[in-house]
């Protein structure tokens, strides 16, 4: 007869706005955070190089049902680009491949600048998480394999040339969608100016409503016991700011956990209406019963119906 497998940890929900420090994976950290919570489960909403530091959402127990939405949320970063050599990572951890002599002038890297803001076409990063004939596509280039990844199409908001402390530096800051390289636009942009370059420095300061300025740094983490840990979390629909809620009664709550669609009633629709993406197409809702997140779901013909049910 098989045996249920009783799950290691404690039943920890809810989002947290880490501050991730460079030389460290985004999967170590949610590792260290998943045995300081003494959590069951554990993920991150949208990985950080090792080179880089800022921003890491982590999700917990349920919180991890709304992984997706954090990874698809507008980003904001400030990076420093090194001209002078390009690598094989596009960052300072990989190996130099090519080096110029050229260092752009700021008019020139402004002018340039322009032509990566709106909706561009990008190909992603050769040591990159995107899968090519479902494998990752770092582990094929450090295998040495040869292949090409097509490019998409991303949206940037906004990319501005904050300063230059020396010849051989630049700093941006970007605001971008979903699906967007920072490696990839500063070999993009060193291209188009004629000349090499890296990305030597790269922060994360803004991911969906997770902002840098109440990030908590790691080592500061590391040093707090569980229960003054467990009053920083957020609610596990903190990601969700851009689908509208829908009020439940406590008994509507209690059949969506079980599966069941439910009847809303006609004005709770109608400001569903009024809230919702214009896309015809969605038709994403959260219901809410009083403080408590029920289920993500669809709305139709009046009735909710539930497709991830949050079991807090």
């Amino acid at each position: 007869m098989a045996r249920n497998r009783k799950k290691k940890g404690l039943p920890v929900h809810g989002w947290l706005n880490v501050d991730k420090p460079v030389d460290v994976t985004s999967t170590q950290v949610v590792g260290i955070l998943k045995r300081l919570f003494n959590a069951q489960k554990a993920g991150h909403g949208g990985t950080l190089d090792p080179l880089a530091d800022g921003i890491l959402p982590i999700a917990f127990g349920e919180a991890t049902k709304t992984v997706q939405w954090a990874m698809d949320a507008d980003k904001e970063y400030v990076f420093t680009i090194e001209w002078g050599r390009s690598t094989d990572t596009l960052d300072g951890e990989g190996e130099v491949i090519s080096t110029s002599d050229t260092r752009p002038e700021r008019a020139a890297i402004e002018q340039a600048l322009e032509r990566f803001e709106g909706e561009i076409a990008q190909i992603p990063p050769k040591y990159s998480a995107i899968k090519v004939d479902g494998e990752r596509a770092y582990d094929l280039a450090r295998d040495g394999e040869s292949f090409e990844i097509p490019s998409r199409q991303v949206v940037v908001h906004e990319a501005r040339l904050i300063e230059m402390p020396d010849a051989d530096h630049a700093v941006f800051h970007i605001r971008s969608g979903k699906g967007f390289y920072v490696r990839a636009l500063a070999r993009d942009l060193a291209a188009a100016l004629g000349c090499d370059g890296h990305v030597s420095k790269l922060r994360r300061i803004r991911v969906g409503v997770m902002h840098e300025d109440e990030a908590i740094a790691l080592d500061a983490l590391e040093a707090m016991d569980r229960e003054a840990l467990l009053e920083l979390l957020l609610p596990v629909e903190e990601v969700l700011e851009d689908v509208p809620d829908v009020e439940i009664s406590d008994e509507d709550a209690a059949a969506i956990r079980q599966g069941r669609e439910v009847m809303l009633m006609p004005h709770v629709v109608e400001r569903w209406r009024a809230e919702k993406n214009p896309d015809p197409e969605d038709r994403l809702a959260l219901a809410m019963a009083g403080e408590t997140a029920v289920a993500m779901g669809e709305i139709r013909a009046g009735r909710f119906q539930p497709v991830r049910v949050f079991q807090l």
